[in-house]
C-alpha cells in the first residue's frame, strides 16, 4: 500500500478511484506522563513519552484508514491530511485523524 499527501503519484497513472477513507484514533494520556512533562516544561527538553503516545495514535489512525482503503480494492492512497486535536473536559485527550482518496494506480 502506498501513502501520500501529493495528488498524483508520478510515473503511476491512477486507474481507478474508490473515494475518501480515513482513520481515527482518541487516546488518553496519564497524569505520570503529565507530571514528568510538566517537569520538562519547567527545565526544558522534549517530552519522550507524549511524543511516544502522538506517534501510536498517529499509526493507529493512518491503519484504520489504510484498511479501509483494502477492503475497497485500492492499493494506494492519495491527498492524506492528518489532523490532531485535544479533546476532554481537561484535554487530556488526544484525537488523531487523518483522510485521504482511495485509489488503485
Amino acid at each position: 500500500m502506498l501513502l501520500t499527501t501529493t495528488n498524483i503519484i508520478e510515473g503511476h497513472p491512477i486507474v481507478e478511484y474508490y473515494g475518501v477513507v480515513s482513520g481515527e484514533t482518541i487516546i488518553g494520556a496519564n497524569f505520570v506522563k503529565d507530571f514528568f512533562a510538566g517537569i520538562r516544561d519547567i527545565v526544558g527538553g522534549r517530552s519522550g513519552s507524549y511524543e511516544r503516545v502522538l506517534r501510536e495514535a498517529k499509526d493507529s489512525a493512518m491503519r484504520e484508514m489504510t484498511d479501509a482503503a483494502l477492503r475497497l480494492g485500492a492499493n494506494a492512497v492519495i491527498g492524506i491530511d492528518l489532523d490532531y486535536e485535544t479533546i476532554g473536559s481537561s484535554s487530556s485527550m488526544l484525537m488523531v485523524t487523518c483522510s485521504g482518496t482511495a485509489v488503485k494506480i
